[in-house]
């Protein structure tokens, strides 16, 4: 985690490297919040996890409300309504549903375990607040975030004994509404990326993104061109080098090595920590322990997936490495959630 961090520090600095200001304020920034996200870490150590499960049910209410006021009066930024100002800062509260929807859920579970039974009427609840959640988020709009929260939350589902047929049902709807979701849900921007993922469209435009990434992990070779030699990231050719695109500019300066070096310590992470779970005699503690990691999983897949261009370009950042505060904390939250369950109930 922390060595995953400090290289993220690193190619932010690279990402916004100038010879008038070499520390930029997004440097600056991401610094801060590395320290306070370490901060963070140790606060979700205190408290026993069974608290942070009960605290985290009546939370998840409190963020339902968020997302309904930043749709309102949020912070506009970027195309969409997605932050809060904090004056200091501004804070995503969709970051929080990730961390929120586990202990919610794990807390409904738990308060019926006496009556648990996997039909899709026990589930009602669970899936009626996830999906408030996904809708809301998407209206901001931010489809990545939305779909990271839908789909780690249904996995999770699926992990309690959801009823498979369930999601056999849910996929067969969404394949039958197809053509509705592409007319009225998905904005053109949204439309063009995937029509360019598909080897169509104008890929002056929409493929921009994904053409100099390319680039930059092309030109890095097996080494890298070194650190902050970077030709697409210093000439600002490569766009949201800080944020989303961030592990093109790791293949561009450390190369294939390199970018091979950090997927082994993701995988390092993932597979020590699901080894972990997997040896929790907690069901419970299982659940809420899986919860906190798989939108961390499944961001990571994606962002690397969009980078390479196996994936259509959702705006996704990478775990850990990207700027940006709020999934800094949020993701430094779950992992210190995480480490709290493996020293009590190990």
């Amino acid at each position: 985690m922390l060595f995953l961090s400090a290289c993220g520090l690193l190619f932010v600095f690279s990402a916004t490297y100038s010879t008038e200001k070499p520390f930029s304020i997004f440097f600056i920034k991401q610094l801060i919040g590395i320290i306070s996200g370490i901060g963070i870490y140790f606060l979700c150590l205190i408290p026993d996890y069974r608290n942070l499960i009960r605290w985290g049910y009546v939370a998840y209410f409190g963020v339902i409300t968020l997302l309904i006021f930043t749709l309102i009066k949020g912070s506009v930024g970027m195309g969409g309504k997605r932050w809060v100002n904090l004056i200091f800062f501004k804070f995503q509260p969709s970051e929080l549903a990730k961390f929120l929807f586990p202990a919610y859920m794990v807390n409904y579970l738990h308060s019926h375990k006496k009556t648990v039974i996997h039909s899709f009427g026990f589930f009602a609840p669970l899936l009626g607040m996830l999906g408030c959640s996904f809708v809301f988020i998407l209206k901001q709009p931010d489809l990545g975030t939305s779909l990271i929260v839908l789909a780690s939350g249904l996995i999770l589902c699926w992990l309690a004994g959801l009823d498979k047929r369930f999601f056999l049902y849910g996929m067969l709807a969404t394949f039958i509404m197809t053509p509705l979701i592409w007319s009225f849900v998905l904005r053109d921007y949204q439309k063009n990326r995937i029509i360019v993922f598909l080897g169509q469209g104008d890929h002056k435009k929409e493929g921009y993104q994904i053409e100099q990434a390319s680039i930059a992990i092309g030109s890095g070779g097996l080494w890298g061109k070194g650190l902050f030699n970077g030709t697409q990231n210093r000439l600002r050719f490569l766009p949201e080098s800080r944020t989303d695109f961030i592990f093109a500019v790791l293949c561009e300066e450390w190369g294939l090595v390199g970018a091979l070096a950090i997927i082994a310590c993701y995988l390092i992470l993932f597979l020590r920590s699901f080894m972990l779970i997997m040896h929790l005699k907690d069901m419970y503690a299982q659940l809420f322990a899986a919860g906190l990691l798989l939108h961390i999983l499944l961001a990571t897949i994606i962002n690397i997936g969009m980078v390479l261009g196996i994936m259509p370009i959702v705006g996704i950042p990478l775990p850990l490495m990207s700027y940006g505060l709020s999934n800094l904390w949020i993701t430094f939250a779950c992992l210190g959630g995480f480490q709290n369950i493996m020293l009590r109930c190990r």
